[in-house]
């Protein structure tokens, strides 16, 4: 408890000495940390990156054993097993439509999990400018003083309001810089996201062990035959 009070006047102090755009940045910091809490969450609760069992359904498939492909894709907890599931009732259709219907499907449950992407892009830029803006401010309130201080000009009141005034930049940086580090992880899983889709639904849709209709229609040659023509 000693601690968290000791955080928090710590806080308290900061926004004193920084201003009202130190205390509009550490808002900024705290809703960045909500968001960045809530996308671990569902990134954790929509099993991204955990595709083993259907990573097994498309592979069963691929290789044509259809009914170990199903029951490894009931396994899966996957946000893209309902999707996959529907290439697999297609039976391998692979047409034009069908590939863009469910890549559409696919690119719905992305867009699920890209939302407040944009929200942290935007603090990962705006929060250092945010903070040289409250640099800027600082500076002309420290200039100022020393002006009003006409020939008695007292260095530590220039010194002072400097520091200050550099304040708000080093917090704009903090802010900044642990938000465009997690929106970055954030991209590069979604993008390794992309590419597992994509490859899960041309493989259910072309199967390499399906085999062309002429080819199935064209009964083998038996001995009969070869001896008929010989």
């Amino acid at each position: 408890m000693d601690m968290f009070s000791a955080l928090i006047a710590s806080f308290r102090q900061v926004a004193e000495t920084g201003g009202p755009v130190v205390v509009v940045l550490m808002g900024v910091a705290v809703l960045t940390l909500a968001v960045a809490i809530y996308k671990v969450w569902q990134f954790w609760r929509s099993a991204v990156g955990r595709h083993k069992a259907l990573t097994e359904a498309v592979e069963a498939w691929d290789r044509g054993d259809r009914p170990v492909a199903r029951e490894a894709l009931g396994r899966s907890k996957s946000y893209l097993a309902p999707v996959i599931k529907m290439a697999m009732v297609s039976n391998g259709k692979g047409s034009g439509a069908g590939v863009e219907r469910l890549q559409a499907e696919a690119e719905t449950r992305f867009a699920k999990l890209e939302t407040g992407f944009r929200l942290l892009d935007s603090v990962a830029q705006l929060a250092p400018l945010l903070g040289l803006f409250g640099t800027v401010l600082g500076m002309i309130e420290a200039f100022r003083s020393l002006q009003a201080a006409g020939s008695q000009v007292d260095p530590s009141i220039l010194a002072g309001g400097i520091w200050v005034a550099l304040l708000t930049t080093a917090v704009g940086l903090v802010v900044a810089m642990p938000t465009a580090l997690i929106l970055s992880w954030l991209e590069q899983r979604m993008e390794a996201e992309r590419v597992i889709a994509d490859k899960a639904i041309l493989t259910v849709l072309n199967p390499s062990n399906d085999v062309p209709a002429s080819a199935a229609a064209t009964p083998a040659p038996t001995p009969e035959m070869v001896a008929a023509h010989g």
